[in-house]
C-alpha cells in the first residue's frame, strides 16, 4: 500500500490536482466525508433524484460507495482507487457513481448494509455496491483493493465484471436484485408479534448475554470486541432488581477491563470505537460521540448503584474523564452542541500514531522516576503493540497502583502522584502532534443522546456545569433542528455553517432520542417548554412513523403521496436491533412510557406496549443486540417509582442526591421549586398526583398546587410507586427508608 502524502482533512486537495481542475458533483455537499472526495477524478454524485435519473437515462448501473469521515479503510480506498485517473476513467465510462456519508444518511446505509450482507455474508465500511439504474443491488462487498491482494480481487477486474454483467447478463442481474430486495424487506422488518411480555423474557435475554460474557477479559465474545452499552445497562438492571450475581459480575468486570484497556484513551479520556483483540488492548482508534455518551451512562449508572461490589470510585473517575474529553474536544462551548467523531489517523500510514507511544518518545517528555512508574503502569516498552511500527505502544493499565508501590518500595500516594504527573506530561506532549480530524457536524439524534447522558451525569455526580451545557444543547436542537411542530431534521448544523443542497430527513432515531432529551430537560430544570416540546415530538413521531395497522415504528416516514423512494429506500424497516446505537423501536417505546407517566395519556402506553409486543416472539434470540428492548420491556412491566422533591437550597439538594442513589430504569426523580407548583407549569398527571398527595407538615398552604404559598416552607419529598404515594418526608434518612419500602 502506497503511503499517503497528506493528512486526511475534508477540504484537502491532492497534490496532483490542479486548483483549476473541475470538481465533481460533491462540490455543494455539506458532509465532511463527501467534501473530502470533491476533488477526486470520479464523477461522484450525491444521493439524489438527479443521480438515479441520469443512470436510467443512460442505462448504466450505479456504483455506490458508502463510508464515513472517521473510516480508515474508506480513506485507503479513496487514495488507492478513486484518486487514480485510470480507475476513475473506467467508473465514469461504465457507471453512475454515487457517494453516501453513512452518518448523514443512516437510512440509506442500513438498507444497503443489509443487502451486501445478504450477497457477501458481511457488511461494513467502505460499503461498495453495484446497483441497477433504479437502485436495486445485484452485487456488493466492502473494501476492494486497487490491485489483487488480501485474497481479494482488484477493483479493475470487479468494475469490468460488473459492467459486463449489466450489459450481457442483465436478466441474471435483475433476478439477483429482486431477491436481494426481498431479503432486505424480510431481514429488516423483524416483526414477530407475541403476547409473552413478562419479566421472564427479560431474564432470558440476560441469560443469553451472560452466556457470551468473557470472564477473563470482560466484554462479550472474542475478537473483535465492541462495547454494548444497552446490554450492559440491562445486566445492571437485572442485577439490581433480581439480585442476580451473574449479571452483576458481567457488568462490573466489563466496565473495569474496558477502562483499563487500550480501547480507553488513558491520557485524555474517552473510548475508541472497538478493540481488534479480545483483551481490549489494541483499538481501532476513531472515537465516536454515540459510543462515549452511552458508555458515560454505563459508568454513571455503575457508580450510582447501591448493589454491593458495583458502586466504585474507579467508575466515577472514568465517567469524569469521559466528560472531560467531551468538554475539551467534542463540544461547541459557545452555542451548545456535540461534534460527531474524531478520526483514527492523521494519515493513512500512521495507524493511530497520535495516540500511541514509543519508549523513546516517552523518555523525551518524562523524567526518570516518572518514566519508571509510567512504563510499568501503562506497559510502555521497547516492543509495542502495532504491526506497522512494533515500537509503538498502546497505553493500557498493566498493573494496579498497589502492586507497583509494593514492588518499587514507594507509598501508594507517591506512585499515584507520579502517574498523574506522567499523564499530564504525556498529554501535553501529545497535544503538540498533528491531531486527527474532528467532524464538527452536529447530528440531531446523537446530540440528543449526549443531552441525556450529560443530564444523568450532572444529577448523579452533582456537576451543574454539565447540566447547563446539556440544556444549552437541547435549546439549540429545538431551535435549529426542529420546526416547532412535526418536522425534525437529521442534522442540526454542518461545520462552518455550510448548508446542504437538500436536508437529510429526520429518522425515527432522531425523534425518539430527542423526545428522551426533552423529558430529561424537563426533569432537570422543570421548564414547561421542554415538556410541551416532548408532547409535540411524541405526537409527530407517532404520526410519521407508527404503523397503526401492523404495529411498531418504521425508521423513515412514509413518502408523500405521488412520490417514490429512491433505490432500497423503498424497503420498509422496523428497527429492533441495537447496531450500535439503541434501536429505534424500543427507544421510542421507552420514551412514550416515560411521557405517559408525566402526561397521563394512555395512548402513549398502548402504543409502547404494542410496539414491544410486535417483536416478542423473536427478541430473545438477539440478546446482546437487544439490550434497549429489554430495558424498555422492564420499564413497561415494573411499577414506576416517581420521586418528587419540592424546595430549593442545600436540604433540597441533599434530598435530590439521596433520591438519585441507585440505578433503576423505572425510577424518575425531579426537583421542583415551590413557585413552579402551579397548574400550567406541570405535566397533567404530575399535577394531579401532587394535588391529591397529602401535604407535609407545615406545608398545608402548598395544596392544592395552584394556591399562593408563603416563603420559607422547608423542602419535602414525595415517593409514589405504582400509582400509590407514601406520606411526604422532609429529611434524607426518611427518604432513603421510603425508597426501600
Amino acid at each position: 500500500m502506497a503511503p499517503p502524502a497528506f493528512p486526511i482533512y475534508p477540504d484537502f486537495m491532492p497534490e496532483n490536482a490542479s486548483p483549476a481542475a473541475t470538481t465533481n458533483q460533491l462540490e455543494r455537499s455539506a458532509s465532511s466525508y463527501l467534501r473530502s472526495a470533491r476533488h477526486q477524478p470520479v464523477d461522484w454524485h450525491p444521493w439524489s433524484e438527479a443521480a438515479f435519473a441520469r443512470a436510467q437515462a443512460e442505462d448504466k448501473p450505479i456504483l455506490l460507495d458508502i463510508g464515513a469521515v472517521w473510516c480508515h479503510w474508506c480513506h485507503v480506498m479513496d487514495r488507492e482507487s478513486y484518486e487514480d485517473p485510470e480507475v476513475a476513467a473506467v467508473i465514469n465510462r461504465d457507471f453512475i457513481a454515487v457517494k453516501v456519508d453513512r452518518d448523514e444518511r443512516p437510512d440509506v446505509d442500513a438498507r444497503y448494509q443489509s443487502a451486501v450482507s445478504a450477497i457477501s455474508g458481511q457488511g461494513g465500511w467502505p460499503l461498495t455496491a453495484f446497483l441497477t439504474p433504479d437502485g436495486r443491488p445485484y452485487f456488493g462487498g466492502t473494501y476492494i483493493p486497487r490491485d489483487e491482494r488480501y485474497g481479494r480481487l482488484g477493483i479493475a477486474r470487479v468494475l469490468t465484471a460488473m459492467a459486463q454483467v449489466w450489459r450481457e447478463r442483465r436478466e441474471e442481474a435483475l433476478e439477483t436484485a429482486a431477491s436481494v430486495m426481498a431479503a432486505i424487506e424480510h431481514n429488516e422488518m423483524f416483526s414477530a408479534r407475541g403476547t409473552g411480555l413478562s419479566p421472564a423474557l427479560v431474564d432470558k435475554m440476560a441469560v443469553s448475554i451472560v452466556a457470551q460474557f468473557d470472564p477473563r477479559h470482560g466484554g462479550f465474545g472474542s475478537q473483535p470486541k465492541f462495547p454494548h452499552p444497552a446490554a450492559l445497562d440491562l445486566l445492571l438492571q437485572v442485577a439490581v432488581s433480581r439480585g442476580n450475581d451473574d449479571t452483576r459480575r458481567a457488568f462490573t468486570v466489563t466496565l473495569e477491563k474496558m477502562a483499563r484497556g487500550g480501547v480507553y484513551d488513558q491520557l485524555a479520556g474517552g473510548f475508541h470505537r472497538y478493540s481488534v483483540d479480545e483483551r481490549w488492548g489494541v483499538p481501532h482508534f476513531e472515537k465516536m460521540l454515540y459510543d462515549n455518551t452511552e458508555l458515560l451512562r454505563n459508568y454513571v449508572h455503575g457508580f450510582q448503584s447501591p448493589v454491593p461490589k458495583i458502586a466504585r470510585e474507579d467508575f466515577l473517575r472514568t465517567a469524569q474523564e469521559i466528560v472531560g474529553w467531551l468538554d475539551s474536544t467534542m463540544t461547541d462551548r459557545e452555542r451548545g452542541g456535540f461534534y460527531a467523531s474524531q478520526d483514527a489517523d492523521v494519515g493513512l500510514d500512521d495507524d493511530g500514531d497520535y495516540f500511541t507511544w514509543t519508549l523513546d518518545e516517552a523518555r523525551v517528555v518524562l523524567d526518570g522516576e516518572e518514566l519508571e512508574i509510567a512504563a510499568r503502569y501503562w506497559d510502555i516498552g521497547e516492543l509495542g503493540d502495532m504491526h506497522h511500527n512494533p515500537a509503538k505502544n498502546v497505553l493500557h493499565v498493566k498493573q494496579p497502583l498497589e502492586e507497583i508501590a509494593a514492588e518499587s518500595g514507594r507509598q501508594v500516594e507517591v506512585v499515584r502522584a507520579l502517574i498523574e504527573s506522567a499523564r499530564r506530561k504525556l498529554l501535553e506532549g501529545r497535544l503538540k502532534r498533528p491531531a486527527p480530524f474532528i467532524d464538527r457536524t452536529l447530528y440531531t439524534g446523537w446530540n440528543a443522546m449526549a443531552v441525556t447522558a450529560y443530564v444523568e451525569a450532572a444529577r448523579v455526580l452533582r456537576i451543574d456545569g454539565e447540566r447547563k451545557f446539556a440544556l444549552r444543547t437541547l435549546d439549540r436542537i429545538l431551535s435549529d433542528a426542529w420546526d416547532g411542530e412535526a418536522t425534525l431534521r437529521h442534522v442540526m448544523a454542518y461545520p462552518d455553517g455550510v448548508e446542504p443542497a437538500e436536508q437529510a430527513p429526520g429518522t425515527l432515531d432522531d425523534y425518539a432520542f430527542t423526545l428522551h432529551a426533552c423529558i430529561d430537560g424537563w426533569l432537570t430544570c422543570v421548564e414547561v417548554k421542554y415538556y410541551r416540546a416532548a408532547v409535540k415530538l411524541a405526537d409527530g413521531m407517532i404520526a410519521r412513523f407508527y404503523d397503526r395497522a401492523g404495529g411498531a415504528f418504521y425508521d423513515t416516514a412514509a413518502p408523500e403521496q405521488g412520490s417514490a423512494r429512491l433505490g432500497a429506500l423503498a424497503a420498509r424497516r422496523k428497527p429492533m436491533q441495537d447496531a450500535p446505537t439503541p434501536a429505534g423501536n424500543p427507544t421510542a417505546a421507552s420514551a412514550l412510557l416515560r411521557l405517559e407517566a408525566l402526561s397521563g395519556r394512555s395512548e402513549y402506553r398502548r402504543i409502547a406496549e404494542d410496539t414491544l409486543a410486535s417483536f416478542a416472539c423473536i427478541v430473545e434470540h438477539y440478546g446482546l443486540y437487544a439490550g434497549s428492548y429489554g430495558l424498555a420491556l422492564e420499564r413497561l412491566l415494573a411499577d414506576p417509582v416517581q420521586v418528587v422533591i419540592v424546595g430549593s437550597g442545600a436540604e433540597a439538594e441533599r434530598l435530590e442526591a439521596t433520591a438519585m442513589k441507585g440505578f433503576s430504569v423505572n425510577k424518575t426523580v425531579m426537583r421542583i421549586a415551590p413557585e413552579k407548583l402551579v397548574v400550567g407549569e406541570l405535566p397533567e398527571a404530575l399535577a394531579e398526583t401532587l394535588l391529591e398527595a397529602p401535604a407535609p407538615a407545615g406545608a398545608e398552604a402548598c395544596h392544592p398546587p395552584d394556591k399562593d404559598r408563603p416563603a420559607g416552607i422547608p423542602p419535602w419529598a414525595l415517593v409514589c410507586r405504582g400509582g400509590t404515594c407514601l406520606p411526604p418526608v422532609s429529611d434524607a434518612e426518611a427518604l432513603e427508608e421510603a425508597l426501600l419500602a
